[in-house]
């Protein structure tokens, strides 16, 4: 395979490329002069990587810091390490993290890995891996949670990805048609992508502003294999697109992004839900999830694939088998239209409804910024050291808001809003 001076596949375009990276900087961060910031990434992603770090110093950035992971060396701990390893994680490292964020230093993800990198190691390593690794983040996540400052994610066509969405192609035409979709999705394949984004936020916050409006108690979602209540936690707040941290900075998070998502009850959830899509959890793949809850907790759990590191993940702490996040997404969105299954929670959970396993978004409460841990957690907010999303939603999902004296309002329709 040919490729360009600055390492990029001849597979992938040059140009969008390049704009992917500036909206990265300009829309997804809103990169401040003298902000400093922490970029993450694989190797695999460096021809992005490269341009946004350019981008960042053309913005003005202070220090830029990348810290980048790499598969095969993810894999040689797994085959090597010792045993007692499994239980460690480089705490000292999100410990500097969280003391950059608390000086106001910027976050940005560029993701890309094998979304199977991890199925053929032992579960219970992945198990205490996932574990040892959650916790460590914690004092860094919070931050992220919190919306203390501005942070997004964009993802860059790796080779081993791209042969997961697309097995029956030649590598480098997989890496095209991922790029392609990536690139569509994130918005960069029209002439102007920062005045397409902000035509996008405005639509998001038209949706938001709707379902603020309407303050309902609690969402009820029915169809296949789904028949749940998810209350809302007392004083929660729709967000989506563009949202301004707690630093100030208008930033959005998420590249591409389709939801708008809340805050839900962490004790009032209720019935039976099925997963519509895959998920892809570093590194394993779990595969029609089906759970139970009482009272905000689930149950039962079960799932045709990956079922032993589900069980473990609902087992890291208390607050894992409970919801932190609900998430509305029509149907028809561009990823969903794209007929894709993408193996990365970035894209599937833009291509439909979905909730979230763990932790809550403090941001997600009216004058969220002012609460403590305490008045969050009263008001339903959950706790936990994970984070994870999960799709419920597709064209057979209905979706009514309930107000609290048990009154209904249609939301969505057959997967598209009412």
């Amino acid at each position: 395979m040919t490729t360009h001076s600055r390492g990029v596949s001849a597979t992938i375009d040059p140009v969008k490329l390049d704009r992917l990276a500036e909206v990265a900087i300009k829309v997804g961060l809103q990169l401040q002069p003298g902000q400093d910031l922490v970029l993450t990434s694989s190797i695999a992603a460096l021809p992005l990587t490269r341009r946004i770090v350019e981008h960042a110093y053309k913005a003005g950035a202070g220090l830029v810091t990348p810290i980048f992971n790499d598969d095969e060396m993810t894999l040689a701990r797994y085959r090597f390490g010792a045993d007692a390893s499994f239980d460690r994680a480089a705490g000292w490292l999100y410990e500097g993290m969280a003391k950059a964020f608390s000086n106001n230093t910027a976050r940005l993800a560029v993701r890309g890995e094998d979304p199977s990198l991890l199925s053929a190691q032992d579960p219970a390593k992945v198990a205490r891996a996932n574990k040892a690794n959650s916790m460590a983040y914690q004092p860094a996540l919070e931050k992220i949670t919190g919306f203390d400052i501005n942070w997004n994610i964009v993802a860059y066509p790796d080779l081993a990805w791209a042969k997961q969405v697309f097995p029956g192609d030649a590598d480098d035409v997989a890496v095209a048609k991922l790029a392609d979709a990536i690139f569509a999705a994130s918005r960069v394949d029209v002439e102007d992508p920062i005045g397409d984004w902000k035509a996008h936020n405005a639509a998001l916050r038209g949706r938001t502003e709707w379902l603020n409006g309407h303050n309902f108690h609690a969402l009820h979602f029915t169809g296949p294999g789904t028949d749940l209540t998810v209350g809302l936690a007392d004083g929660h707040e729709w967000m989506g697109g563009a949202s301004t941290a707690k630093n100030g900075i208008t930033c959005n998070p998420n590249i591409p992004t389709e939801e708008v998502f809340t805050t839900p009850h962490a004790r009032r959830v209720e019935g039976h839900v099925s997963s519509t899509k895959p998920l892809s959890y570093q590194g394993t793949l779990i595969d029609e999830i089906s759970v139970r809850f009482e009272e905000g907790r689930i149950v039962e759990a079960k799932a045709s694939k990956g079922e032993d590191v589900l069980k473990k993940v609902l087992d890291t702490d208390e607050g894992a088998r409970r919801l932190g996040e609900v998430a509305l997404v029509p149907h028809s969105s561009p990823i969903s239209a794209s007929g894709l299954l993408f193996f990365n929670t970035l894209f599937d959970e833009n291509a439909a409804c979905h909730i979230a396993l763990g932790q809550c978004y403090s941001k997600c409460f009216v004058d969220g910024a002012s609460l403590s841990q305490d008045e969050i957690a009263a008001r339903g907010g959950n706790k936990s050291f994970i984070h994870i999303d999960w799709m419920i939603g597709s064209d057979k999902i209905d979706i009514d808001g309930v107000h609290k004296d048990g009154s209904r309002v249609p939301v969505m329709r057959k997967g598209e809003w009412a």
